[in-house]
């Protein structure tokens, strides 16, 4: 297959091949979405083991024929309760959700507006659904607006953005985009993957906001500390996504171990309310240091903090600058982002000390001016 072998030349010439590594435990690690430490948490860590003593390794099969564990209902439950909704269902993947719903929502006849930096789950999701796809600008609700006047045709509407964004770290404005889709008859859908756990007390942007969107979609990957997706809704829908979305029923349940896990990771959030907001005071500490040193962040308003240096080899050799001073931030390049906006993504987590954050801050500046 010549085709392979040219791709792959053409990429590490423009410096984007991208090879899997195991990093060394030493390093200072900047790149994980374990934002609240809880996949080394000892409740998790328990409640996991006693999922697999209990049900074994794996669940056995789709959860519509014989995989349908006790676990899977608990963790819905919970789910739901977190998000404000009335129900929830859980997926193999927040990238199996995100396509999952989508692609029950719709069709042919329908139109998705998606938002222009969406994640590749819900942009490969849209083109799945074979409906009409109009991306409008990043956050720009106005522009939003004038895609959904000039729309014709009796299919659905479908709204779908991220709340926060996973590259940027910045906060999609959900009150109003949901005040939109009640004016135009749409249906919204956002997803929650990057604030499950952090905003809302945990309950995302959404909750936080006092928003109720048709459905919310999030991962137990990220500061969940643990591995699966989710879609919360009504109990209506929950039972329209059961028989509809295909990456649920012809996917096997969830394994034990990722639901006992998620499941003790909702029992630690909800002894430990402030944890999000801890972390968001830590990453704005961190972001403020970071433009004192000459940096621009963007518009993140998260614990995601991009270091924007646009040229793609200075982002590479930044990172690997970085990572031989003992810091892992991994360089973000295109298609992940659009071209010329290549970054490193810091990821600040709690286990990030303030003291730790002003260091790399510090050192991010010797390296600028060296």
């Amino acid at each position: 297959m010549n085709f392979v072998n040219k791709t792959l030349s053409e990429l590490e010439s423009r410096g984007l091949k991208r090879a899997l590594r195991i990093h060394s435990g030493k390093l200072i690690n900047f790149s994980t979405n374990d934002y609240l430490g809880l996949s080394t948490h000892p409740v998790v860590v328990n409640r996991s083991v006693e999922a697999v003593k209990l049900f074994g390794t794996g669940s056995g099969g789709s959860r519509l024929m014989a995989g349908n564990l006790p676990l899977h209902e608990e963790l819905e439950s919970r789910l739901a309760l977190l998000t404000g909704m009335e129900a929830a269902l859980v997926y193999g993947s927040g990238f199996l959700a995100n396509t999952g719903v989508l692609t029950a929502l719709a069709g042919r006849n329908d139109t998705i507006f998606s938002d222009r930096l969406n994640h590749a789950s819900i942009v490969d999701g849209a083109i799945t659904s074979r409906s009409r796809v109009h991306r409008y600008r990043h956050c720009d609700v106005q522009h939003l607006s004038d895609l959904l006047k000039k729309r014709t045709g009796t299919g659905r509407k479908i709204i779908v953005t991220e709340s926060v964004f996973s590259m940027d770290g910045d906060i999609a404005p959900v009150r109003e985009i949901f005040e939109l889709s009640r004016r135009e008859g749409c249906i919204l859908v956002v997803d929650e993957a990057h604030a499950t756990g952090v905003f809302g007390h945990g309950g995302g942007i959404c909750r936080e906001k006092g928003v109720l969107p048709d459905i919310v979609t999030g991962t137990l990957s990220k500061a969940l500390g643990s591995y699966g997706g989710f879609a919360s809704c009504s109990s209506k829908t929950r039972d329209f996504l059961v028989n509809k979305s295909r990456s649920f029923v012809y996917s096997t349940g969830l394994p034990p171990a990722s639901a006992g896990a998620a499941l003790g990771a909702l029992q630690v959030i909800e002894s430990r309310k402030e944890s999000g907001s801890e972390l968001v005071r830590h990453a704005a500490f961190f972001r403020e240091s970071l433009k004192q040193a000459g940096f621009s962040t963007g518009n993140s308003a998260s614990q995601i903090v991009p270091v924007i240096v646009r040229d793609t080899s200075a982002t590479v050799s930044l990172s690997h600058s970085l990572e031989n001073r003992g810091i892992l931030a991994v360089a973000i390049r295109p298609p992940t982002v659009p071209e010329g906006s290549a970054r490193l993504r810091f990821s600040v987590t709690l286990g990030h000390q303030l003291e730790t954050l002003q260091n790399t801050a510090d050192k991010m500046r010797e390296l600028k001016w060296n």
